[in-house]
């Protein structure tokens, strides 16, 4: 009763505070060191479509043709990959679908009668891009490939990927089967929240156990960024005679994440190289540090009032020269109940950029403030003590 108090308290209670003058904010401090920014023209890339987003907002720091719809060929099996490693039970083992299996092009390797788990099917997609591997837990999930593309693109228009269309799981070319350069960024940025898929995709090789009867294997991730870029965290490759070379990419350093999507690349990995390179050059990671405030908040049934104080501070990574954009919150309730203990949750200070929410600080009740006594007892609680 009390979560669920709060959180629609929150909604029906919010507070939106100016970064510049608010006190919500006393200090803001750099936390990357000055670098030069780095200049890259659509000239010097050779993808057809690309795109470079700051991972948290979405924010783009570098596009070129970036809302072109294109084929992306295995690029598709982010969102294969994504929505398989979503389900429960990930290691249970089952007979992969025998239709399911039976796909040209790039493979894991199964065969007829061969037992595997949807991870290690993720496995598979992720690493040597396994058309099989995304067939089969297309079918383990939703029963044919057609209900689980149904659910591919359900799940893009939750993404917000306006200007996509799933036909295969695998990313094989279909009429109807295409994507831009940015859907296929805020595709990467969504996948890249999943523990699981990120352990999986940043990892030069990866264990696999499968077969008749299963036994263990190493499948080593054909994704050469991994090797040859500082800080890279995957995420996958794509190729097809239609598609060209497509690309995407993500890396870290300092806290900061950058994805980059090339499509119909000739020199995609060289692209990758100078256009990460340019994205980290663009962007600042920011220290957010609420001033020590108290906030008051009523407590029902009682004229008291609890205070509750920020609890630390928020990172917060945005373009260079671009921290007036950052939008605070404080989201608090109108309210609440007692029993509260020093230290619990009672709301937070949001940082906004680009319309997401890209930071947080909780605010923290300052004290205890015990359950109060409602109402007298009656009669009868007099006569017998309060016990039913």
């Amino acid at each position: 009763m009390f979560a669920v108090f709060l959180a629609t308290a929150f909604v029906c209670s919010l507070l939106v505070l100016d970064p510049d003058t608010s006190a919500a904010v006393a200090s803001v401090n750099f936390l990357t060191p000055a670098s030069k920014l780095l200049t890259v023209s659509q000239g010097d890339i050779s993808a057809q479509a690309a795109v470079v987003i700051e991972a948290a907002s979405r924010k783009i720091i570098w596009s070129k043709n970036t809302d072109k719809i294109l084929p992306m060929a295995s690029t598709t099996k982010i969102m294969t990959a994504l929505l398989t490693l979503r389900q429960q039970n990930l290691d249970e083992y089952f007979i992969v679908d025998t239709t399911a299996i039976t796909v040209e092009g790039s493979s894991m390797g199964l065969r007829i009668g061969d037992q595997a788990s949807l991870r290690t099917l993720a496995v598979g997609m992720l690493t040597v891009s396994g058309n099989d591997a995304a067939n089969a837990a297309a079918v383990r999930i939703s029963g044919s490939v057609k209900e689980f593309v149904e659910l591919m693109n359900k799940t893009a228009a939750e993404i917000g990927m306006k200007n996509t269309s799933f036909v295969t799981p695998s990313g094989l070319d279909a009429k109807e089967h295409y994507s831009t350069a940015y859907d296929m960024a805020l595709l990467e940025a969504e996948a890249l929240k999943n523990p699981d898929f990120k352990a999986i995709c940043s990892s030069k090789s990866n264990e696999a156990t499968y077969g008749n009867p299963p036994y263990r294997r190493l499948l080593m991730n054909n994704n050469r960024m991994l090797r040859s870029y500082d800080g890279a965290v995957g995420v996958k490759t794509g190729f097809t005679k239609k598609s060209g070379r497509c690309l995407v990419s993500a890396a870290e350093r300092n806290g900061i994440t950058i994805i980059c999507v090339t499509l119909n690349a000739p020199g995609d990995w060289a692209d990758h190289t100078a256009l990460l390179d340019m994205g980290f050059s663009s962007v600042e990671m920011l220290s957010f540090t609420p001033a020590h405030i108290e906030y008051d908040i009523p407590v029902a049934g009682t004229a008291d009032k609890i205070s509750v104080i920020p609890s630390g501070s928020a990172g917060v990574a945005c373009l260079k020269g671009d921290q007036s954009a950052i939008i605070t919150k404080v989201n608090l309730p109108s309210f609440v109940y007692a029993p509260i203990h020093a230290g619990d949750t009672l709301g937070n200070i949001e940082y906004i950029y680009n319309d997401y929410v890209v930071g947080k600080v909780s605010l923290i009740a300052l004290s205890d403030c015990i359950e109060p006594q409602t109402k007298k007892p009656g009669f009868f609680e007099r006569l017998f003590g309060g016990k039913g």
